[in-house]
């Protein structure tokens, strides 16, 4: 069943004098190939371009590299402080690296630092053999598809630990967004590495001491994540910006040079906090319909939400937000109080549609043996006016 429900005020719990204007936020028109753009504090999905088709991702794709390693680190099966052998195949890499050799023992945290800041390529190897059930890189880019898989990334497939081109190494720009979200959230104690704007290990690479990541330093609230290049995959973006209580996360592949990715992550950072609001539609327990309950010692019963009910609205968007109950009725007793009976679905304007459970106001138990008789009664009486019930 459908219950429509007078236009929910964008006002509730809150003087919100952004929402005076009945206009749609502009679309942001993306230059990328391939974009994604959340509101992390909401779950808001603000941009989706070609978001879940498999990609080559470039350094990007270190980030999950960096996962399992931070994993490793809680969980004991590294340390920072240890210090890795370097083995021929991780000195043998070109591209972005640290200039290890064979000859090296390198700490894990200097690694962690060196995959972050500079990129490199060899101190990815060098974390991946480390951690391979069998030594070998290869072994460790299938755990890393494994764990990929289990932390909801549906469209990874990893060949190695750096992303070095390979037939077959894909992600999507929705499974990037997905990692930078669980490192934010799962890792902070390391998270503020990504902040880092310089590392110079050991002297070796003067030129490769500085993080490529355009948006750090411009004071639009980026703190994360990583860049990506190569020739089929274009430059690459996995970044995350906070302002005030809001945090965006943003993907971005396909782009023609550096400065076109600069410009394009600082456009996505501006136009997400400055098109979009933060409001308060629902508090938690507010009473939203009734559900028709069936055989239950009361006829009805309300349908409220558990918890207060955020979501994002255009600055320039209308101050009323259409919305509907919908749940499968009536309700069979008997209730619990806070059993799931239904949905809130609402759009805000120019956003995605929005689902959130509605649940049981209070428990409702079984009807008494009135009620039972009355029911029978009831039904006994339709079926003489309207006939029986026949199926098609």
């Amino acid at each position: 069943m459908r219950q429509p429900l007078p236009a929910l005020s964008c006002l509730i719990g809150a003087a919100l004098l952004a929402c005076a204007l009945a206009l749609p936020a502009a679309a942001f028109e993306t230059r990328a190939t391939s974009a994604y753009v959340v509101d992390q504090t909401t779950g808001t999905v603000l941009l989706s371009k070609n978001a879940t088709e498999p990609l080559p991702p470039a350094s990007m794709s270190k980030l999950m590299t960096l996962y399992m390693a931070f994993e490793a680190v809680r969980d004991g099966r590294l340390s920072l402080d240890e210090q890795l052998p370097v083995s021929e195949h991780a000195m043998s890499f070109g591209g972005s690296t640290m200039f290890l050799d064979t000859t090296d023992r390198v700490r894990v945290e200097d690694l962690i630092r060196g995959i972050i800041v500079m990129s490199g390529n060899d101190a990815c190897v060098v974390i991946a053999e480390a951690l391979s059930p069998d030594g070998t890189e290869a072994g460790f880019a299938r755990m890393m598809t494994q764990r990929a898989a289990q932390l909801g990334m549906e469209n990874s497939t990893f060949m190695n630990s750096s992303g070095w081109p390979a037939a077959g190494h894909r992600m999507s720009m929705r499974d990037l967004a997905i990692l930078a979200e669980r490192l934010i959230e799962d890792f902070p104690e390391f998270y503020p590495l990504f902040n880092e704007r310089e590392f110079a290990f050991d002297g070796r690479a003067p030129q490769n001491t500085t993080n490529r990541n355009p948006l750090l330093g411009l004071g639009i609230g980026a703190d994360g994540l990583k860049t990506g290049h190569t020739q089929e995959a274009g430059y690459g973006l996995v970044g995350s910006a906070k302002q005030g209580d809001r945090r965006v996360i943003f993907v971005i592949s396909g782009l023609d040079t550096a400065s076109a990715r600069a410009e394009e992550a600082e456009a996505i950072v501006n136009w997400s906090f400055r098109q979009f609001t933060q409001a308060q539609l629902v508090s938690a327990g507010t009473r939203l319909a009734s559900a028709e309950v069936w055989m239950g010692a009361q006829p009805s019963v309300g349908l409220v939400v558990a918890e207060d009910i955020t979501t994002l609205v255009p600055v320039l968007g209308g101050d009323k937000i259409e919305a509907e109950v919908v749940y499968r009725g009536p309700v069979q007793a008997p209730v619990e109080a806070g059993q799931q009976l239904g949905e809130l679905v609402f759009s805000p304007e120019g956003l995605p549609e929005v689902r959130v459970p509605l649940v049981a106001e209070s428990a409702v138990g079984p009807g008494g043996f009135m009620v039972r008789v009355t029911t029978a009664a009831t039904k006994l009486l339709d079926k003489i006016v309207n006939g029986p019930e026949t199926t098609m």
